[in-house]
């Protein structure tokens, strides 16, 4: 039985989605919705965010990042990211806008790294 590895750093966790194939990372358009690096795209309606990681750096305050993992409509995994205030790369509010339109359900970490 494989051990269960402690994700405690923004690294950690995007490696392990990389090593279950699940790195699928979501970023906003120009036209308000996200796009997948699969060239998909969605509407706050085809996703779910099953996991938010909240990370916060010591020393610097361009460390501080949101992790959502989100799900699609056809069960994929995916993830958006985003840093904390000034040094967001989603600047405006139709990112904000967005995620609050997308459902959550918190899911168990070993449901999602299985």
């Amino acid at each position: 039985m494989e051990q269960p590895i402690a994700m405690n750093t923004l690294s950690q966790i995007l490696e392990k989605l990389r090593l279950k194939g699940k790195d699928n990372e979501l970023k906003m358009t120009d036209h308000g919705k996200m796009q997948s690096q699969k060239g998909k795209i969605y509407r706050p309606e085809n996703l779910t965010i099953v996991k938010t990681y909240r990370f916060e750096g010591d020393s610097d305050p361009g460390d501080n990042s949101v992790l959502y993992i989100t799900e699609d409509s056809d069960k994929e995994i995916g993830y958006i990211l985003d840093a904390y205030g000034i040094y967001s790369d989603n600047v405006g509010s139709s990112f904000d806008d967005f995620l609050k339109k997308i459902p959550t359900a918190d899911r168990d970490e070993q449901e999602l790294f299985c």
